[in-house]
């Protein structure tokens, strides 16, 4: 389980390596392109939620509990970027299937 830190008062959300990989290239580059945008996320217990403005003026962190960075998933990067750039923000949607790590099609 990584962490989200956000700001001074070092405000923070706990979301697994994975997602938190995914979320790290799209926080990149949105706030590259001089981007900022709103993220909304769900708290620890799924009861609450909380959202933060995303602003480079505003130091960040991503903590990753694990050594190895996870494998992304293109189609899910993409489907990120796009709730980045709507009018309600980023909310992390459930992973969709990776179409590079769909099996061959067998030849029928």
């Amino acid at each position: 389980m990584g962490r989200f830190i956000y700001g001074a008062a070092a405000d923070s959300v706990d979301i697994d390596d994975r997602t938190l990989a995914h979320l790290r290239i799209v926080v990149m580059n949105k706030l590259r392109r001089g981007e900022p945008f709103m993220y909304d996320t769900k708290l620890g217990d799924g009861i609450g939620r909380r959202s933060f403005w995303l602003h480079t003026s505003i130091p960040l962190q991503f903590h990753f509990s694990g050594g190895r960075a996870p494998r992304i998933n293109r189609a899910w990067l993409d489907e990120l970027m796009k709730a980045a750039s709507g009018p309600n923000g980023l909310t992390v949607m459930p992973e969709p299937p990776d179409p590079a790590q769909a099996p061959p099609a067998e030849n029928a």
